[in-house]
């Protein structure tokens, strides 16, 4: 099942939507309260962590950094991926949420998510997956920021090394005959397959209205040694970060997987199709990266 706590590479997710909210042209996708959620403090810690590359043991107390030294290395390495895998599952989950009149959206590691306070339709019920330790620190941010917590979202702690993820959500009002749309982002790179295929079971066995799951996946040449050097370099950061990418997946052994648990595939965008759809005549440098793909799956009710 999927990984524990929130992570340094998560919270590098989160600065990067926070920045490009903040200063980016031509938005991707616009995360306009991600700073806010993140906090100044967190922020300008992992902007340092950017300048050093990616250097934990040079981060300083109330250091901050400068923007023309991170903005190369942030737009090649790490902005592509959680920019435009953001922007696709949640307009699936809109068009998901526009076909009925009620509609769950199950996200999987909620981390920093801040979907549910720039979510306008109440008759989307939100449910937030995450560590215990995740969900305490976002609880504490969302406080102090004095926002109110919307009816239609329900926190859900979760060790995903340990706990059952069909009877943590039932026990959190989840409700099976009711339409679902699960996101799971983020987490394939640091799975095996089989560990993945896990969650696609789990969700199978919990969801018996029509369901449908987004995820994004690197493919089979990411640890390859003909693979760019991109590739390569964020497969080093992350591996000093202590979050090792554990290998690819080839198509048909996602669809495999997918198959097996009564889930078919509606949209498959390509490396290529990510770049056409979200990276198209831009000059700042951010390019879909030549390995990740991302996938639609949808289930019929049973």
């Amino acid at each position: 099942m999927i990984a524990a706590q929130e992570s340094i590479t998560a919270k590098l997710c989160s600065f990067a939507r926070a920045y490009h909210s903040n200063i980016g042209r031509k938005k991707i996708f616009d995360d306009y309260l991600a700073y806010d959620l993140m906090g100044k403090e967190e922020f300008e810690e992992i902007g340092q962590l950017i300048q050093n590359d990616f250097d934990t043991d040079h981060l300083k107390d109330h250091a901050d950094f400068t923007a023309e030294q991170i903005f190369p290395k942030l737009n090649r390495y790490i902005a592509p991926i959680p920019l435009s895998r953001i922007a696709f599952a949640e307009q699936k989950l809109i068009e998901f949420a526009g076909r009925y009149d009620k509609s769950q959206y199950v996200i999987c590691g909620a981390g920093m998510d801040t979907f549910a306070f720039r979510n306008d339709d109440p008759k989307i019920k939100i449910f937030e997956l995450d560590h215990p330790d995740t969900g305490r620190y976002k609880r504490e941010r969302i406080r102090k920021l004095e926002w109110n917590i919307p009816k239609n979202l329900t926190f859900v702690p979760i060790d995903f090394s340990k706990d059952d993820m069909t009877q943590v959500l039932l026990d959190a009002g989840y409700d099976p005959d009711v339409p679902t749309f699960f996101a799971i982002l983020g987490v394939s790179y640091y799975l095996t397959l089989p560990v993945f295929e896990q969650t696609i079971k789990k969700i199978s066995h919990i969801c018996r209205a029509q369901g449908e799951v987004a995820f994004d996946y690197p493919d089979e040449t990411t640890l390859a040694d003909q693979s760019s050097e991109r590739v390569h370099t964020l497969a080093s950061i992350t591996e000093k970060l202590g979050e090792k990418m554990l290998h690819g997946y080839s198509f048909p052994e996602i669809n495999s997987v997918l198959d097996r648990y009564g889930f078919e595939i509606e949209d498959h965008e390509t490396p290529q199709m990510i770049q056409q759809q979200y990276f198209a005549d831009r000059d700042d440098g951010i390019k879909a990266f030549e390995n990740i793909h991302f996938m639609l799956a949808y289930r019929e009710a049973v």
